[in-house]
């Protein structure tokens, strides 16, 4: 494969489970997902991207999406269960957010991690020109930094992570904890979501690697690693052209009319996963039907959970608690042809998730701990008038920069309660107010905004490079 001076390395390749008939792939743009957000700087951008397929076996060769070349990774059944399902999903996950739900530590589960973090690795040293830059992402691949670092000290390496990094106290939990943390930081720049994760990760290199450890660069076996904060964002253009498009405008009619027009309709976009939230956003929703504080005849709420990570067992124990509590409610609460919630538990293409956005009265965002949330950001986008309410949990990354949207301690479910009826009741005037001021925010800080700030940073490191 020809090298390039631009190399993304990602757990998935950008593309979209369904291929087309002729062969072709396409961009997988499932809601607030990584490709997602770097769809619009890759669209036109000379790169080579390195990542799973999504398939069991040997990976075939694939033709280029545009001016981005794909260098398909292969997995086997045994290294998704240990690599993906286990140390990543089961270890990585819960632990990065608060520890949700217990971590699962196994050993066998950490050689397959390391394992397939150095393939990935090498085939960056692979497809890398000579002094390029390479942009690794996320916690499945936080080996991968240093791994390439001793493969081609001669390229730039960044790293960011999508997911919340823990407080120290959590991160010492981890059996690997230093391996974790020195290969990460073989990267020149590493960029997290929020100002707290750089302090957190300095904190942890002073004590477990005796670094000089401050919040925006550490000094480790004489090398300067610079951090920082780069909040990742969405393609806000991209958003408003797509919710202006007629079939988008005509689908948002018909979903009003279908809810009722009559009725409020609150919504919720998330991945099936623990850490979004919505068994307690059900249990709020739930308590104020019982309580009479909204009824059916005047309010609907639309569930979607996008199916995620079914193979592993929690996940599915969430998928039947949550069927059965919707079951539940709908069952006490709801009415002939009137269904209290309108569950659907299936991917949406992005036109119609435009209209849904189009549709809601209030947008309920509520995980219980979340890198950034760009589903929030998407809903802002979509919004082509100054109507609707955005309902976001203070632990969502995006509420550090959405301060006019309702926010909330999804933990609290009377705070929750109360909260989504002051946004239903809300004056007009005040959330044009709110909305404007979100919207001008994402404006400016679009992800474009984004790739500017952290590749630019990336580059600044070139010169420390010995």
């Amino acid at each position: 494969m020809r090298q390039s001076s631009l190399v993304v390395v990602a757990n998935r390749l950008p593309l979209d489970d369904n291929i087309a008939p002729d062969g072709a792939c396409e961009w997988r743009r499932s809601p607030g997902g990584l490709a997602g957000a770097l769809h619009a700087i890759l669209e036109q951008t000379p790169a080579t991207w390195v990542g799973w397929p999504g398939a069991i076996g040997e990976a075939a060769r694939l033709p280029d999406l545009g001016t981005l070349r794909l260098r398909p990774m292969s997995l086997t059944d045994d290294e998704l269960r240990g690599y993906y399902e286990g140390f990543a999903n089961s270890t990585l996950w819960p632990l990065y957010h608060d520890a949700v739900e217990p971590p699962v530590f196994d050993r066998g589960w950490w050689e397959s991690y390391r394992s397939v973090n150095r393939r990935f690795a090498e085939a960056a040293a692979e497809v890398a020109e000579p002094g390029a830059t390479v942009w690794v992402q996320d916690y499945h691949l936080q080996l991968v930094p240093q791994l390439l670092r001793e493969l081609r000290p001669d390229v730039v390496i960044g790293f960011f992570l999508h997911v919340p990094f823990p407080p120290p106290e959590l991160f010492m939990q981890l059996p690997r904890r230093i391996e974790l943390l020195r290969g990460m930081l073989g990267a020149d720049l590493v960029g997290f979501q929020r100002p707290q994760a750089a302090h957190n990760v300095a904190q942890l290199a002073t004590k477990l690697l005796g670094a000089h450890g401050a919040d925006d660069a550490i000094t480790l076996d004489g090398r300067v690693i610079r951090t920082g904060a780069f909040p990742v964002s969405i393609d806000v253009a991209e958003m408003r052209s797509l919710s202006a498009r007629p079939y988008v405008v005509g689908q948002a009619h018909r979903l009003r009319h279908d809810l009722g027009s009559h009725k409020r309709v609150l919504l919720s976009v998330d991945r099936l996963d623990y850490t979004k939230g919505i068994e307690h956003r059900l249990t709020a929703y739930s308590e104020l039907l019982r309580d009479g504080r909204i009824k059916v005849r005047d309010a609907v709420m639309v569930q979607v959970a996008v199916p995620s990570r079914e193979r592993v067992e929690n996940y599915r124990g969430l998928r039947d608690r949550i069927e059965r509590e919707v079951g539940r409610i709908n069952g006490e609460y709801g009415r002939v042809g009137e269904p209290a919630i309108h569950y659907l538990n299936q991917p949406f293409d992005r036109a119609d998730l435009a209209a849904l956005y189009q549709t809601a009265d209030v947008m309920v965002v509520t995980p219980l701990r979340d890198g950034m949330n760009l589903v929030a950001k998407e809903f802002v986008a979509a919004r082509r008038d100054d109507t609707g309410a955005l309902v976001l949990s203070e632990f969502a990354g995006a509420a550090a920069e959405l301060e006019d949207a309702f926010l909330v301690n999804p933990h609290d479910v009377d705070g929750l309660k109360e909260t989504l009826l002051h946004a239903l009741a809300a004056d007009p005037a005040e959330l044009a107010t709110r909305m404007k001021a979100m919207r001008d925010h994402i404006t400016t800080h679009d992800i474009h905004a984004w790739a500017r700030a952290y590749l630019t940073e990336l580059e600044l490191a070139r010169p420390l490079l010995s």
